[in-house]
């Protein structure tokens, strides 16, 4: 399997680094923590990358990869990962104004155990940015889904504070909305589920390299003895571990978003092996680089931490590494 990137592919990575690196500093990620709405100016040029909702998950995962890196706030990733993908099961002509970046949504079907699969609760559980989406797809048990205008929804939001304060989580009081009555199919759903599942691993592996390009920084900087730490092995030996981490969970996220794109009988698996290699890879990432920095690495000036809660929120959005591996035992054994 060829896992060279196109130069479209290439040119899609090189744009969003750019544009996420000049749009997203982490003065950004502080301004966001005591006002939502410094995020605005960011999804304006975001919006612009919303067409990769709904299409190619290779595509969708390259430019996920940037915006974890940078750990971008704001609605692209419920809008773009979670509900075009719904959009696009259901046929519904309202993607294509989501894929113009003209509209917005989020997707409520996790239930009160947090786990994201069909379940007739009526209180939904980690529904992401639903204060600034414009549309709310509820999905049911049966596989029935409620198009909701947010506003309908927006008294029977709850807040969840997290330790992830660069994506806000809501809880859902789903009993009685009004909206646009749809069906999924079985198959349907387990394809919405096969592309959130990757796509969040696809963010949480460009988180973990962020790190750990900060923990390589800091080694290479810090003294101690009158020698680089980098230069003790018991750092060394972390940091080869991390990048091997960070390479495998690259690599199972680049084949899962293939056998998605290829509709390969194995893309459920491959997509449950990603989460939990990213999740391995994030987890290993975040305990090592506060280790490397050190006290420094604690404190609330330094940058650090705007990442490692990133990567902690998202081992814990749709499905610990735990839960996953549980799920590709079901796959194995069935």
């Amino acid at each position: 399997m060829d896992f060279t990137l196109t130069e479209d592919q290439t040119l899609l990575r090189d744009t969003a680094r750019n544009v996420l690196t000049k749009q997203c500093p982490p003065s950004l990620l502080r301004a966001h923590i005591e006002d939502p709405a410094a995020a605005a100016p960011l999804w304006e040029h975001l919006r612009a990358y919303a067409g990769l909702g709904g299409g190619a998950a290779t595509d969708l995962c390259l430019f996920l990869e940037e915006t974890g890196y940078v750990a971008a706030p704001g609605p692209f990733f419920a809008s773009s990962a979670l509900f075009a993908p719904v959009l696009a099961a259901l046929g519904h002509g309202l993607l294509d104004d989501v894929q113009a970046g003209t509209t917005t949504g989020t997707v409520a079907i996790a239930g009160t155990k947090g786990e994201w699969l069909p379940n007739n609760d009526t209180t939904k559980t980690f529904v992401l940015e639903a204060d600034r989406a414009d549309h709310i797809a509820i999905i049911q048990g049966s596989g029935d889904v409620v198009l909701a205008p947010a506003a309908a929804a927006a008294e029977r939001l709850r807040f969840v504070e997290s330790v992830d304060t660069s994506r806000r989580v809501f809880e859902l009081d789903a009993q009685g909305i009004e909206g646009e009555r749809c069906s999924l199919a079985p198959d349907a759903i387990g394809r919405v589920l096969d592309i959130a599942y990757v796509a969040l691993a696809a963010e949480m592996v460009g988180t973990a390299r962020r790190i750990f390009d900060m923990a390589v920084a800091y080694a290479k900087e810090r003294y101690q003895f009158d020698r680089p730490i980098g230069s003790f092995q018991a750092i060394q030996h972390k940091l080869a571990d991390d990048a091997l981490a960070l390479e495998r969970s690259t690599a199972a996220v680049h084949y899962a978003a293939m056998t998605v794109d290829a509709g390969d009988p194995e893309r459920t698996r491959a997509c449950h092996v990603a989460k939990a290699a990213a999740g391995d890879a994030a987890r290993r990432a975040l305990k090592d680089g506060i280790q490397v920095h050190g006290g420094i690495g604690y404190t609330w000036e330094h940058d650090l931490h705007l990442y490692l809660r990133r990567a902690t929120g998202d081992e814990y959005l749709l499905g610990q590494t735990g839960w996953h591996h549980d799920r590709i035992a079901d796959l194995l054994f069935a």
